[in-house]
């Protein structure tokens, strides 16, 4: 029994000893994000694939790490394309973005979700779906957004009542979706901080 405890310390103490890992191409991987067992801590695992450093979801879809703030615990992943006719994300396959419960990520209360091509059981829904929606600038302005052109559409805030690890998409729901960091209503659309802001728990 001593031999086994002894041994678990020396786990976690070589766990919490690993430094930061190496850049992956530009961008820096503070602690404790990982890109392997050699640095950084194993739960908050990102992965450095051809020089970019991605995200991966609970359901096998790799998003884009934007951008990431060591001192405020977040990170910012791309949010999925929009597919050129279809109004389809290239992640509606898997649902939408799905993170594993089980690991210390979440989606943060930062983001602003557009939701596109959606069915009329959005209207039931207290998401904003009037003339005003960003969704609206958004399909009108931002070439992506044109193929969903003349289909309802919607935008919510992802607040704390909100389920913390998903932004769901479905066919016979809505079948598309971006985000938007930190929107400022009075900004111009091409002003957008497009993304999905993650934030991290602390380390113990």
């Amino acid at each position: 029994m001593e031999l086994v405890i002894f041994l678990l310390l020396i786990s976690v103490t070589q766990v919490s000893s690993l430094g930061a890992c190496p850049k992956c191409g530009s961008m820096e991987v503070p602690y404790p994000l990982s890109t392997d067992g050699t640095c950084g801590d194993p739960r908050y695992k990102v992965y450095c694939k051809n020089g970019g450093l991605e995200f991966l979801s609970a359901v096998g879809v790799y998003y884009e790490v934007l951008s990431i703030d060591p001192s405020a615990y977040k990170l910012v992943i791309s949010p999925p394309m929009v597919q050129n006719n279809t109004c389809y994300s290239s992640d509606l396959s898997g649902g939408g973005l799905s993170l594993d419960e089980n690991l210390p990520f979440n989606i943060s209360t930062h983001n602003t979700v557009i939701l596109l091509n959606c069915s009329s059981n959005i209207l039931l829904s207290p998401l904003n779906c009037s003339s005003s929606s960003f969704c609206r600038a958004y399909e009108d302005k931002v070439l992506e957004g044109t193929g969903c052109a003349n289909t309802l559409c919607c935008h919510y805030l992802k607040d704390s009542a909100m389920t913390s690890h998903r932004i769901r998409i479905r066919v016979g729901g809505c079948t598309a979706y971006t985000c938007v960091v930190n929107i400022n209503p009075d900004d111009p659309v091409d002003s957008w901080n497009y993304g999905i802001e993650l934030q991290w728990v602390r380390p113990s």
